[in-house]
């Protein structure tokens, strides 16, 4: 057996300061009426800084100076010049990329290589990608001269810190809005390096305003009259209490909420890169994804096959130091994360489902959890029923294709799908019939700046992404 030496990234690269303030009108300032907290590595349970927490007075501050830079700079700023701002702060992701990527894995847990291989490359992408779209909103297919509808209120979640806001900020201002955003409380150390950037990339003061904080800064920013739009990503309890509170005022919503993602694999996938889809559908980013392949159906003539490589697989997986270069999965994000994994697993062992996980040390502190496969699933179980948001796979059975179907739309949510068979009919045919925004085939957790991502009934509404992506943005 050969044995992986230690193969850290270096923390030099990135320059962390004892505290934090919001970023609102161009410049870092303390809260007006707000407290503060402090921000954890979740693999070591170490105070990475003290944030600012915003109040009421810092939203109306942050919604005032937004306002003002979209009706006097922003907003009257030919799509040209909103372009070159745009390729000037994706440029300066690639040159401070490495320092990005530490800086979200000391924050959120994920590996380095995830965060340093996927999530930065995209990051840029999703600016230099809207960039090209400011100066030819004309063209985008919504009408021969779209305008942009003012401050956009945009909440982002934990699992892609700074993905997530790409995704957000990136066709906000391509398509002439500014901005009020607040990333998550537990993750929001990317969030104000990204402000950082906009200071060095003289973007107009006002134009993108960050306020940190926990659900009462979220609702306040919500619920804010001078916001023109709102848009969410997270879970689907806040993103219907988010509906609800916008529902009769003149705000226009996009919600991309959660997921129960099946991955379909039929009797001639090709068996090995199917299990690699597999565990990239559900491991990758500690299932920490929306789009998380967390159900599998296999069909019955191979599932023993399938567990027996998926198993075999898995006990080649890494868990631990998420800077470690070698690391697979990291850690769980928060201390509340892992405690809703933990009860939703002894919820599956106590329904009968049978549980199994390699040996793996977890380390000491911090918050850990080995990747985990339950067997002897059945659609009543809360595993299949309900999101973990976590490294859990839940497997289920089926007979015939009209089966799999049947039990991959049997759940509230409808964000994306994957189907593993050698036979491009049998793909056309499966992803016709499923209720789900996103369907990849022999692939999965495949992201592209240029195509829409978005879901179904419980999934919430609106894409993000790809021209369709400027929709939520644009007076329509």
């Amino acid at each position: 057996m050969f044995e992986y030496a230690p193969a850290p990234e270096s923390r030099s690269v990135v320059d962390l300061k004892p505290s934090y303030g919001l970023f609102i009108d161009g410049r870092f300032v303390d809260p007006t009426d707000g407290g503060s907290f402090k921000s954890i590595n979740p693999a070591s349970e170490e105070v990475l800084a003290e944030i600012a927490e915003g109040g009421g007075q810092d939203v109306e501050r942050a919604v005032r100076a937004a306002r003002t830079a979209y009706d006097k700079v922003w907003g009257p700023m030919p799509g040209r010049d909103r372009a070159k701002y745009l390729f000037r702060i994706a440029r300066i992701i690639q040159e401070r990329s490495r320092e990005l990527a530490v800086l979200e894995s000391l924050d959120n847990g994920k590996p380095i290589k995830e965060s340093r291989d996927v999530d930065l490359p995209l990051v840029a992408a999703h600016f230099f990608y809207y960039a090209g779209w400011a100066d030819k909103l004309e063209h985008a297919g919504f009408g021969p001269d779209p305008k942009p509808l003012g401050v956009a209120a945009q909440v982002i979640p934990w699992n892609f810190p700074l993905l997530m806001l790409a995704w957000k900020i990136a066709p906000a201002l391509a398509a002439g809005n500014t901005v009020v955003l607040k990333p998550a409380e537990t993750t929001p150390l990317t969030a104000l390096l990204f402000a950082e950037i906009c200071q060095q990339a003289d973007l107009p003061a006002g134009v993108v305003n960050i306020v940190t904080g926990a659900g009462d800064t979220g609702r306040a920013l919500v619920e804010h009259p001078g916001v023109d739009k709102v848009a969410f990503t997270g879970s689907t309890e806040v993103g219907r209490a988010i509906a609800r509170a916008v529902a009769g005022t003149r705000k226009k919503l996009t919600l991309e909420l959660g997921g129960k993602a099946a991955n379909i694999v039929f009797d001639d996938a090709p068996v090995d890169q199917a299990v690699e889809g597999i565990v990239n559908g559900i491991f990758f980013n500690q299932g920490h994804v929306c789009c998380a392949g967390s159900r599998l159906l296999v069909q019955e003539s191979v599932a023993d096959r399938v567990l027996e490589s998926l198993k075999r697989r898995m006990a080649r997986l890494r868990v631990g130091d998420p800077l470690d270069k070698n690391t697979d999965i990291g850690a769980i994000n928060s201390a509340a994360q892992l405690a809703r994994i933990r009860e939703l697993s002894d919820a599956g062992s106590a329904e009968g489902a049978e549980r199994w996980s390699p040996a793996c040390e977890l380390p000491e502190r911090g918050f850990w959890f080995a990747p985990t496969i339950f067997t002897g699933v059945t659609q009543a179980h809360r595993i299949a029923r309900e999101e973990i948001f976590g490294p859990v796979l839940s497997v289920l059975t089926f007979r015939t294709p009209a089966e799999a179907v049947e039990k991959a739309n049997n759940t509230p949510y409808g964000l994306s799908a994957g189907i593993w068979t050698d036979k491009g009919s049998r793909i056309l045919w499966t992803a016709d019939r499923l209720r789900a925004g996103v369907v990849w085939a022999n692939t999965f957790n495949k992201f592209d700046p240029t195509s829409p991502f978005g879901g179904y009934k419980e999934s919430g509404y609106g894409r993000e992404g790809g021209r369709h992506g400027l929709e939520g943005y644009l007076n329509v």
